[in-house]
């Protein structure tokens, strides 16, 4: 059974039929068709954390797909009324896939453990498997492609950075993070990606400024994730000089697009004035999160539509 717990779930070849396939929904829900790929498909969201853009893409991206999807909160009692085998297996035999957005990876893994139905990780601590994809689709639609690009993170090496240095990895496309000291990328994930993919291009640059200098995509996070609100004060301080503003623009490629993977806490890592700018493309990405996520969705549920109607 497939999974999607993290990007290394599938090879560089599944992952551009999965591109490939949400740039072909892409172009048919703007020239106003919306082809019943999943009818009478049903799929759980099943969340721990809160979210806009995760569930509304979702939800709405199920829709135009001809399907429908049930949002799963603490009342169902995952892991609590009743043990995590029955609660899956019990799961499978309603629903066709389901969306977790878990605090810690561990959750994801035990959904999957019993290969009831597909689990697609909506977020965990570790990675964003589904934001990457929403990312490149975006850089490959503004800039014509996604090959040989340079994509430059400044902020936190945390879980969507991880899934970003895969995803470029992946791709043959470059990576760097730009980052104080003591917040880089856990190293195990990095082993991990060095190891499937020995020829990928991975670079830490310290000053903000050198390391968007060749840029295609700037893109940034805030500095204090859920769950780490204890050390707020610590990493506004740690991270002062690590802001995306309009002086790191002018240290950038004019062609250099802006990305955040929302919410942004604006005036911290990122300002208004570029996050609002004519290089940024945060809601076009936010928007392609639910047509990257279709991709994904007919991808595992569909495939014999999908590979019939790839260009």
């Amino acid at each position: 059974m497939q999974h999607l717990l993290s990007l290394f779930d599938i090879d560089p070849s599944e992952l551009r039929q999965i591109l490939q396939i949400a740039s072909v929904l892409k172009s048919k829900l703007d020239a106003g068709d919306r082809p019943s790929v999943l009818g009478n498909r049903v799929i759980a969201l099943l969340f721990e954390k809160p979210s806009l853009r995760t569930r509304v893409s979702f939800q709405t991206g199920m829709g135009q797909l001809g399907g429908t999807s049930l949002f799963l909160g603490e009342d169902v009692g995952w892991g609590k009324r009743e043990s995590i085998a029955d609660f899956t297996k019990v799961l499978g035999q309603f629903v066709d896939a389901v969306v977790c957005r878990a605090k810690a990876h561990t959750r994801v893994e035990e959904l999957a453990e019993f290969n009831a139905l597909p689990v697609i990780n909506g977020l965990t601590d570790v990675c964003h498997p589904c934001q990457a994809l929403a990312d490149v689709l975006t850089i490959q639609q503004s800039l014509g492609t996604y090959e040989r690009k340079h994509l430059v993170f400044v902020g936190d090496g945390n879980n969507v950075a991880h899934s970003l240095a895969l995803i470029c990895a992946m791709l043959d496309m470059r990576f760097t993070l730009s980052c104080p000291e003591g917040y880089e990328m856990d190293d195990a994930w990095v082993n991990m990606v060095d190891a499937a993919y020995p020829d990928a291009e991975i670079n830490i640059v310290r000053d903000p400024a050198a390391a968007v200098a060749d840029a295609d995509a700037i893109y940034t996070d805030v500095w204090t994730s859920m769950g780490q609100e204890a050390e707020t004060a610590k990493r506004k301080q740690a991270f002062a000089d690590f802001q995306v503003n309009d002086a790191l623009m002018k240290a950038a490629p004019r062609h250099a697009r802006v990305l955040h993977c929302l919410p942004a806490v604006r005036g911290e890592e990122i300002t208004d004035s570029v996050i609002d700018s004519e290089q940024s493309d945060v809601i076009i990405q936010a928007g392609n999160r639910m047509h990257a996520q279709k991709g994904l969705l007919v991808w595992l549920l569909n495939r014999d539509w999908a590979m019939k109607n790839l260009e």
